[in-house]
């Protein structure tokens, strides 16, 4: 008769011993692996997040009139121009405004032929719809479309701001690229003195689609009793904000304010908001002669498990 092999109870635990180590190691690899794939993932997102919100503050930037730049640390207490603001300290929020180029009303619209713009930043200094006098109320500006300007504006505030004489709508502002005298402070109530609020001639863009009128007149920084007039332009619906939250030193929201017009009186407080960023740590922003530099990191806030970590980028802006 034929005997049969069997394991011995030795052996029976033996290979239940090498089984449970081989699961207790493979176990850890996978957690580690896991972990690691929750890590990186975390600082992808983070360093992503970061770039678009800085690729975000600096299309704005980049569209500034830039005289008008100017920060404050209190709330808007104090306000002094970017280029004299001293370094910030830790935990310091510094809230940062301009008055933006209007430039998404700049590039227009296709008219059937070709792309044109909505305004061409161009007076004809010696149009018969163009002239010196302070209270001047028409102003000739070649190769423009007012009306797609007008659309453009109208769309991107909800209606709040027209160049068609729209009931209870304000205005947009002609800002002129010629000498100033003045500083930051020319560029927001009480003074705004560099902004002259424009519509349509006759509030009729469709026909008048390249005469701008001044129904205020043109605004006399030099004093000398007449308008000052220059060959070159910009058009502003609105001025922008950025706004750190108050919630933290460390760990704030990252707010951009946005639709309000300060040549009408109002303040960054007036406009819409919207969220660039949450959970920043760091916002810093100075200039160094025309360049804009911005800092910016966010942290993970422990959302991916029991560690936190931070993505920082600067970025430069001319």
């Amino acid at each position: 008769m034929k005997q049969r092999s069997a394991f011995t109870m030795i052996e029976l635990v033996m290979v239940i011993v090498v089984f449970g180590i081989v699961a207790s190691i493979g176990a850890e690899i996978v957690a580690s692996l896991y972990t690691n794939y929750l890590r990186t993932r975390a600082i992808n997102y983070l360093q992503s997040q970061t770039e678009i919100t800085l690729e975000q503050i600096a299309k704005r930037l980049q569209y500034r009139i830039k005289d008008s730049v100017r920060v404050t640390t209190d709330d808007g207490g104090t306000w002094v121009s970017l280029p004299n603001a001293n370094p910030t300290a830790a935990g310091d929020h510094t809230i940062i405004e301009w008055i933006g180029i209007s430039n998404e009303s700049f590039l227009g619209e296709h008219n059937g032929t070709s792309v044109v713009p909505g305004w061409s930043g161009l007076i004809d200094m010696d149009s018969n719809e163009t002239n010196g006098s302070v209270t001047i109320r028409t102003l000739k500006t070649p190769g423009s479309r007012l009306d797609f300007a007008n659309n453009t504006i109208k769309a991107l505030t909800n209606n709040a701001v027209s160049m068609d004489g729209t009931p209870g709508t304000n205005f947009p502002t002609l800002i002129f690229k010629g000498s100033k005298i003045g500083t930051f402070a020319d560029y927001y109530p009480p003074s705004s003195k560099y902004e002259n609020n424009v519509t349509c001639k006759n509030n009729d863009c469709t026909t008048n689609r390249d005469i701008l009128s001044v129904p205020n007149g043109l605004a006399d920084l030099d004093t000398d009793g007449s308008g000052d007039l220059f060959e070159q332009y910009y058009l502003s619906h609105t001025a922008y904000a950025i706004m750190p939250g108050s919630n933290s030193a460390t760990d704030f929201t990252l707010f951009l304010q946005y639709n309000y017009q300060p040549w009408q009186g109002e303040t960054y407080q007036n406009g819409s908001q919207t969220i660039l960023a949450e959970h920043v740590s760091t916002f810093r922003i100075r200039q160094d002669g025309d360049v804009v530099r911005i800092k910016l990191c966010i942290h993970d806030n422990n959302q991916s498990g029991s560690f936190d970590f931070s993505a920082c980028k600067e970025k430069v802006i001319y």
